[in-house]
Order: C-alpha cells, then sequence, then structure tokens
C-alpha cells in the first residue's frame, strides 16, 4: 500500500530488527480479518523528472512476497501456452486475451509476454500500462522463458520503481513473516535498489528509509543502518 511519506506521523527505529519489532507490534494490537503485507518506502536522492535518473527493476525475494499472484501469459501458440499453464499461469492466449482485458478482465497481477506479441498486446497498454502490468523487458517479464518468468512471479519476485517524487515503493513480505526473514527480503530490495543507482545522481542516494504495515503507521529507520 502506498503512502504519502511526508504527510503521516513516523515513529522510528535505530535498525531495521527495531522497526520490523515495532510494525509487528502495533499489528497485533489490531483485528485484521487478513494478514496484512509489509512494505518499504526508499526516498532518493535523484531527481525524478529526468529520464536518466529513473530507477526501475526487479528481484526475488529469497523468502517470498507471501502473497498469492495471478499470471498470465501472452504468447502465440499452443506449446507455448502449454508451458505457461504448466507453470502456474491462470491464463494463457494472445488475441483471445488482448480481447477478455479490453473488455474488462483485470483478475491478474503480473503479465508475462514473449517478445513477438509485444506489438498485439499494445492494444490494451493503456489499461495495463497505468496498473503497472504492462510487460517489460526491464523486469524480466518479456522473455523467451516463460516457465522461468511464471516460476519466479509465483515465488516472490517483486517489481520496483521511483515515483514522481523519487520515492521507490516496494513489497516485502507479511507482517507474520519471522523477524529474519524480512531482514533478509528487504537486504534484497535495497541491494537491487542501491545496484540500479543512475550514474547521474550525485550526493547521498538513499535519503530516507520508511516501513510500514497496509494499515499501519509509518517507522522511518537510519539509513545509516541499512
Amino acid at each position: 500500500m502506498k503512502k504519502n511519506i511526508k504527510n503521516i506521523d513516523k515513529i522510528s527505529a535505530a535498525n531495521l530488527e527495531e522497526a520490523i519489532k515495532k510494525v509487528q507490534e502495533l499489528s497485533s494490537t489490531k483485528k485484521r480479518k487478513f494478514t496484512e503485507t509489509v512494505d518499504i518506502a526508499v526516498n532518493l536522492g535523484i531527481d525524478a523528472k529526468q529520464s536518466d535518473q529513473s530507477i526501475k527493476g526487479s528481484i526475488l525475494l529469497p523468502n517470498g512476497s507471501g502473497k498469492k499472484v495471478k499470471v498470465i501469459v501472452f504468447c502465440a501458440n499452443e506449446a507455448q501456452q502449454k508451458i505457461a499453464l504448466e507453470a502456474g499461469a491462470s491464463v494463457a492466449g494472445l488475441e483471445d486475451l488482448v480481447a477478455k482485458i479490453e473488455a474488462g478482465f483485470l483478475d491478474f497481477d503480473c503479465c508475462v509476454a514473449t517478445p513477438d506479441v509485444m506489438q498485439k498486446i499494445s492494444k490494451v497498454a493503456r489499461k495495463l500500462g497505468p496498473r503497472g502490468l504492462m510487460p517489460s523487458p526491464k523486469n524480466g517479464t518479456v522473455t523467451t522463458d516463460i516457465q522461468k518468468a511464471v516460476s519466479d512471479a509465483l515465488k516472490g519476485k517483486v517489481n520496483f520503481k521511483n515515483d514522481k517524487a523519487g520515492t521507490v515503493h516496494c513489497l516485502v513480505g507479511k507482517v507474520d513473516f519471522e523477524s529474519s526473514a524480512l531482514v533478509e527480503n528487504i537486504k534484497t530490495v535495497i541491494k537491487a535498489i542501491k545496484d540500479s543507482k543512475p550514474e547521474s545522481s550525485k550526493g547521498k542516494f538513499i535519503k530516507e528509509f520508511y516501513l510500514n504495515t497496509t494499515m499501519g503507521p509509518s517507522v522511518q529507520v537510519a539509513v545509516d543502518s541499512l
């Protein structure tokens, strides 16, 4: 769940372990009908208006995301569609799938496509793009290796990119995960973000770091501890 980190009450923590303990304790005081996700918000030292300073990528969380993911695959032939379905995709197809999305079908979390069909699925780019669902080579969802792409998505591969304010929001797990599992997931994402630092970005790269659950307040973590 995305939050405007400038407009919410902040609680501070000296390190990740302390922050995780706080968000888990805060979550346990409220009875929810669902298990909250844990998300991070990383305020970066980039100029988001400059295209050469944009951050975008994907990473497989070592302990999964805890989220049940529905994957669809755009591919042209029956052999590819069979591979997609056997790998765990909920739907695989091309013209029929494009038509279904044009008609309003959006019950999925990830789209994978083979390179040869990208032109044909451009018809639904306006529906997929704003939701962050358009297949892209940068996050590994435009590929000839359908089996791996679907498998990674189901195992907990997450995408990240900066918003207009230069902040990256990313899911890192569920609030009922062991603290050590969340720490490992978070450090994996942080490394991926650091590895994506644009050459044109000068000065301090990670300016602020926050941790929160779906319905909980944000906990600010000391950047030097990361």
